[in-house]
């Protein structure tokens, strides 16, 4: 028999009240389709192509892949910009570095 949504959210709900009569820290209630948000969350985070992670999703659009399953944060955006600005700084290096094509003057066509 295949699982569908509710058997995943009956496991969640089980798995989340063992946890919570075991130990003093509570957990929040956790559901599959969080783990969706957090599963798109971070495959945008990784750089992955957004219309290959809209394939993945199985959304028709990608507006709701990006709009709605991926959250980007503060902390996010800070770090995309520190990327940014090393690739900037070995781009500049690369360009300094760069040498004069050599001679292709070696051989005679006959």
């Amino acid at each position: 028999m295949p699982l569908v949504a509710m058997h995943w959210e009956h496991r969640f709900r089980s798995m989340l009240g063992r946890y919570n009569e075991i130990y003093k820290v509570q957990m929040p209630k956790i559901t599959p389709h969080m783990c969706r948000h957090t599963y798109c969350s971070n495959m945008a985070k990784s750089g992955i192509n957004p219309k290959t992670l809209q394939y993945l999703m199985g959304h028709s659009d990608i507006s709701v892949t990006m709009n709605v399953y991926t959250h980007i944060g503060f902390d996010d955006a800070e770090e995309e910009l520190k990327r940014m600005k090393e690739f900037r700084k070995e781009q500049a290096e690369v360009e300094q570095k760069k040498e004069k094509p050599m001679s292709q003057k070696r051989f005679k066509v006959v």
